[in-house]
């Protein structure tokens, strides 16, 4: 399993369009280039940050942006991108309940 977290600052008045700009990537990349989703998170100290599952890192390698508008979303509404960390699973307890839907 192979792992990535993104953080960002995000414009004040661009929250909502980085949100639906995300959301559209996330679904895109996940249909289209095998990914395993990913979660969106408000930090404390007001950043956004990402983690994405994915079965390797050479499956995220080889995804191209399926979906060029939602990527231009959300880079408009980036005031700063900081780096991405890349991890790589070592163990796994992480017990979430099933949510009907």
């Amino acid at each position: 399993m192979f792992a990535v977290i993104y953080r960002w600052s995000i414009k004040p008045d661009k929250e909502q369009q980085f949100t639906d700009g995300w959301h559209r990537v996330t679904e895109a990349i996940h249909a289209q280039c095998g990914s395993y989703g990913s979660r969106l998170h408000r930090a404390d100290d007001g950043t956004w940050v990402a983690y994405a599952r994915w079965p390797d890192a050479e499956s995220r390698e080889r995804c191209a942006m399926p979906d060029p508008e939602g990527a231009a979303m959300m880079s408009d509404a980036i005031a700063e991108r900081f780096p991405e960390t890349r991890l790589q699973l070592v163990d796994d307890l992480l017990a979430e309940p099933v949510h009907p839907v």
